[in-house]
């Protein structure tokens, strides 16, 4: 009987990703789980809880243990802070709100992760998140999860072809963290019922992203000028950093109805504040799209297309740099991803800008 092929699943600590391995082992793969090191100097602080935090590490190691597969720990702190944390620093310094898990997939991952399991001599590389790969010509495609209940394709839009190629999303077939969590349970693994992390894996919870950039840079927290969309001066903000489009709560004025960042004008240190009608876009600029289970030929075409993680996707025309809603939609936020879906396919993504 031919053995079934080398797997290295990624195991953050939580609680897919050990059930992922527990999965794969029982279905015969020769399994390695391997935890990236992430964490910077400063974030020894144990209220630091994230994916791949120290304390992280010891309970991936601890649900390795308990499937019965070696674990090793591979150092990419150096890459984690070139490609994540200064994206993540510099895109708020210039007023965009960066979505730092989907440059994680994408820089950290998908590629220097993949690249090591390749190798180290393993197949294919697995991960906990909840999507799924159709392998086929002429294209792979990026799908959804089943049953709608978790889907994660969304953050993983940016994937190669080549890297479709070797990847495994097994709870993408499952699709509810529920019954992931039951399975945990089921097969005795320690973290059965660690919470879900709901924080920047390298921010502290104590102080919070705002204090995150204050202390790498300063300077985006000069205090600076709120405006109407007339121009005309309405109070003074604390730093452009500390803001994002769409924003409602700590706005810092009151005019007796609900403001709204609008847009975020570092060059002026203005922020720019507002009705919620004037929120409302059909068009949205995207740059560095990335076409996945589509080609741009195919462009315009008829979609439905999110331009955030927790939104519903809604129809949308899908041109090559840019999506034109059927209907105007709230909050169009530079630095965010916007992505299109035909059915269950991811078709392509990018950058808003």
């Amino acid at each position: 009987m031919a053995r079934k092929p080398a797997v290295c699943v990624a195991m953050s600590g939580g609680v897919d990703s050990a059930v992922v391995a527990w999965m794969l082992a029982h279905r015969g793969y020769d399994v390695v789980g391997v935890t990236m090191q992430i964490w910077q100097e400063s974030q020894t602080d144990p209220r630091h809880s994230g994916c791949c935090s120290l304390g992280a590490v010891e309970d991936a190691r601890r649900s390795a243990r308990a499937i019965g597969i070696p674990h090793y720990v591979i150092d990419f702190k150096d890459a984690f802070k070139r490609t994540v944390i200064d994206e993540f620093v510099e895109e708020y310094t210039k007023g965009r709100t960066p979505n730092p898990c989907v440059t994680c997939n994408r820089d950290v991952k998908f590629d220097a992760l993949l690249t090591k399991a390749l190798e180290l001599g393993c197949d294919y590389l697995a991960t906990g998140h909840y999507a799924r790969v159709r392998r086929g010509e002429p294209r792979h495609r990026l799908l959804r999860s089943k049953g709608g209940h978790k889907d994660q394709s969304y953050a993983l839009y940016a994937m190669t072809q080549e890297q479709l190629s070797r990847v495994m999303f097994p709870l993408g077939e499952i699709g509810d963290k529920a019954v992931t969590r039951q399975m945990a349970r089921d097969a005795g693994l320690p973290v059965a019922n660690k919470p879900d992390s709901q924080e920047i894996c390298f921010v502290s919870v104590a102080g919070g992203y705002r204090e995150f950039l204050r202390k790498a840079r300063p300077q985006a927290f000069e205090q600076g000028e709120l405006v109407d969309t007339a121009g005309r001066v309405v109070g003074q903000h604390e730093g452009v950093a500390g803001f994002t489009v769409g924003q409602r709560r700590g706005v810092g004025i009151a005019v007796g109805r609900p403001l709204y960042v609008i847009s975020i004008q570092p060059e002026t240190n203005r922020v720019v504040v507002g009705d919620v009608e004037d929120l409302m876009r059909d068009r949205v600029n995207l740059r560095g799209v990335h076409w996945s289970g589509f080609t741009a030929e195919r462009a315009p075409m008829k979609v439905n297309a999110k331009i955030r993680y927790n939104m519903e996707a809604v129809p949308a025309t899908l041109y090559e740099d840019h999506l034109v809603f059927d209907l105007p939609v709230k909050a169009v936020t530079p630095g965010q991803i916007a992505v299109a879906y035909r059915g269950e396919t991811v078709v392509a993504g990018g950058t808003i800008i």
